[in-house]
């Protein structure tokens, strides 16, 4: 695996209000504060400017992930840390990344379980669906696959946003 110093595509998956822009804009701080170059990819920003063309259908979701992280393969290569939080709910999109950015890939779990996401409801989306307002959400009504061989799991419903950033800030600089 490539180091930090190589650059790097720090990829945060998992359900939406797990945590994982939180996340993703802490590590983006410290890293920037260590000197590095990082840029943040979060989902929800570059589907409203690059990928507003694209639904929720499945295919819609592996495009959105695939062209995603395809920016972030470029950043990565360049020596950049780009910081990605999508949910990205397909284990075969997020499997084509990882071989995409060949060694300079390192998939987060961001794991809090899906009644703890419902409690955060950032985007009122759990409420919404709740009312029968949306469907299609992931991991209610529609899938979400966790990873099977993460580099890391992140329990963010199980300990505090300083406790998980020093987890994965820890698990990079081994890396």
């Amino acid at each position: 695996m490539a180091s930090l110093d190589d650059g790097l595509t720090v990829w945060l998956t998992g359900l939406p209000s797990a945590g994982k822009t939180t996340v993703g804009r802490a590590l983006a701080e410290r890293m920037v504060a260590e000197g590095r170059r990082v840029e943040m990819l979060d989902g929800d920003a570059v589907r409203e400017h690059l990928t507003a063309d694209l639904g929720f259908s499945r295919a819609d979701r592996d495009e959105n992930v695939r062209r995603i992280g395809f920016v972030a393969h470029l950043l990565s290569r360049n020596g950049v840390v780009a910081v990605c939080s999508v949910i990205s709910p397909f284990r075969a999109a997020r499997d084509d990344l990882r071989a995409l950015h060949d060694g300079r890939f390192f998939e987060v779990h961001v794991a809090a379980p899906v009644d703890v996401c419902a409690t955060r409801d950032v985007k009122g989306l759990y409420a919404k669906q709740r009312a029968g307002e949306i469907s299609g959400l992931t991991g209610v009504d529609d899938p979400y696959e966790p990873p099977l061989s993460p580099e890391l799991v992140l329990p963010t419903h199980s300990q505090s946003l300083n406790q998980s950033v020093s987890m994965l800030l820890e698990a990079l600089h081994q890396a």
